[in-house]
């Protein structure tokens, strides 16, 4: 009984190109969205620098007059029409 038992490992096939081009890519899309979860939790300092540069051209643009939208006299809102069914 005990010669009956078969402990040799099971006939698997190769795998095939386009299921070893199926599992890399899978493997490079699951550490692609692990870079992008980490690049939401882990903030990346900003250098000071580029927020000098920042802060500077905000100042230039305050500077700028900026216009004033006037409502023209003759000009009326539209009128909003119920949806008739």
């Amino acid at each position: 009984m005990a010669s009956d038992l078969d402990f040799s490992p099971p006939e698997v096939p190769e795998p095939t190109f386009l299921e070893n081009l199926l599992r890399y890519g899978l493997f490079l899309g699951a550490i692609f969205q692990l870079i992008c979860v980490l690049a939401i939790i882990v903030p990346i300092p900003k250098s000071h620098d580029t927020e000098a540069e920042q802060s500077e051209a905000r100042g230039a643009e305050v500077l700028k007059k900026p216009k004033a939208a006037v409502p023209s006299a003759n000009k009326r809102p539209k009128k909003e029409t119920k949806k008739k069914r």
